[in-house]
């Protein structure tokens, strides 16, 4: 069984730019103010995801582990 996530946009940075909506669609959905919602915030691990997250001009997202909250992106300093 692979690794599941949880997926979260922090509306307060997120610019609305829809990078995340772009590379990863089934993933990200973007509401009539611009602002970025996982489209499910549990999830399987999954390389688009991860790809949009690396995309976020701002790093709005924030992908951890379930189960365990280690972090998955962005990466610790």
């Amino acid at each position: 069984m692979g690794d599941r996530w949880h997926v979260e946009v922090d509306r307060s940075v997120c610019i609305g730019s829809g990078m995340c909506v772009n590379t990863a669609p089934d993933g990200f959905t973007l509401d009539s103010a611009r602002q970025s919602h996982p489209t499910r915030p549990e999830t399987d691990a999954a390389e688009k995801v991860l790809e949009a997250a690396e995309s976020c001009p701002v790093e709005a997202i924030t992908i951890t582990l379930l189960g365990s909250g280690e972090v998955v992106f962005p990466p610790e300093d």
